[in-house]
């Protein structure tokens, strides 16, 4: 099966300039079960966006709805000024996707993978060579291009993945989870190499990510969303600057009183106070000013603590800012994926 070649020429943003509009969005699945609640954003051209949450909170049935893989119940969405429900074979030519699973043939080598990548987009002779070998030096696989990508490691595959989306010159390319399960080593390469795209190249990048260090590397701008709705939107700095202070987070030995423990900070320089398991957080103008005296308060009322810290605002913050609770980094199938799956 082959595609016309796609041509970025071809399409033209939408009347807000954006390479992604996403309008009030809505899917519920079999058992009521609401992914999506109204979600809405726009994706600036040549930029990173993050959009970020934990397992389950609306992250991949937005991406599939935008790939044309899925459709909303309400709503409208556009990608590179295309709806993605008036045209999908449009919009299908136009994006590359990298999806939380691996799409590489494990049978076939790295060239192998690549270069049926290319075939599917209407790719062929010498530009389909030229091409694949460009992406394999670019994400440094040169020496393993003849290499059958079952002997790859977890790193090499990705970087793979990240190539064959790349292969016909999209210009949208939706990443999602693209580091889950990699070591730290790959991760960063990963990183580069995403941030890269977007700054040398002015490819559009929409990354789905429940790593919150990862959003705040790489996003040029983001959406945390959480139960199917955006609870905050913005630039990382610019969100993490509108919380005024310092963090300070104080683990107990066992799960305190919370009404007990709210009581023990009530005179101290402490607010926004939330108690979550073993773990409290608050917020202070002075961080390090505050610690001592809330530490003595606890000891008085015999709380027994087993760390604290003091560190500036994080997307962790920001998330339970908005959300009233601490941000869940679950490591299992996003329970929205698999009602999709089940449908």
């Amino acid at each position: 099966m082959t595609v016309s070649s796609p041509s970025v020429a071809m399409t033209t943003s939408g009347g807000s300039g954006a390479d992604i509009a996403v309008r009030d969005l809505t899917k519920t699945y079999k058992g009521n079960v609401q992914a999506l609640r109204g979600v809405s954003f726009d994706v600036a051209p040549g930029t990173v966006f993050g959009l970020l949450g934990p397992n389950g909170a609306g992250k991949s049935t937005t991406v599939k709805i935008l790939t044309t893989l899925s459709r909303a119940d309400s709503g409208d969405a556009t990608v590179g000024g295309i709806d993605v429900n008036a045209h999908p074979d449009r919009v299908r030519r136009i994006i590359g996707c990298v999806a939380q699973q691996s799409a590489c043939d494990l049978e076939a080598t790295g060239f192998e993978n690549l270069a049926l990548q290319g075939q599917l987009y209407g790719m062929h002779g010498a530009a389909l060579r030229s091409r694949a070998a460009e992406l394999l030096a670019q994400f440094g696989l040169t020496d393993a291009a003849k290499r059958i990508t079952k002997t790859y490691s977890g790193g090499m595959q990705r970087k793979l993945d990240v190539a064959m989306g790349l292969m016909h010159r999209p210009q949208v390319l939706f990443l999602d989870e693209p580091t889950t399960g990699l070591d730290p080593q790959a991760r960063a390469e990963m990183w580069t190499e995403i941030s890269r795209l977007s700054r040398d190249e002015g490819l559009t990048v929409l990354l789905t990510t429940h790593y919150l260090e990862e959003a705040d590397k790489l996003a040029d701008d983001l959406a945390i969303v959480d139960k199917g709705v955006v609870v905050a939107r913005g630039a990382p700095e610019v969100l993490k600057s509108e919380l005024r202070g310092d963090a300070v987070v104080i683990e107990f030995r066992s799960d305190p009183d919370a009404a007990a423990l709210r009581e023990c900070v009530a005179s101290q320089e402490l607010r926004e106070v939330t108690v979550d398991g073993r773990s409290m957080r608050g917020r202070a103008d002075n961080g390090a000013a505050a610690l001592p005296g809330v530490l003595v308060a606890f000891e008085s009322a015999g709380f027994a603590v087993a760390s604290a810290t003091v560190a500036r605002p994080s997307l962790d913050d920001v998330y339970l800012r908005h959300t009233g609770h601490a941000y869940e980094a679950a490591g299992s199938q996003d329970s929205e994926s698999a009602k999709e799956n089940a449908r």
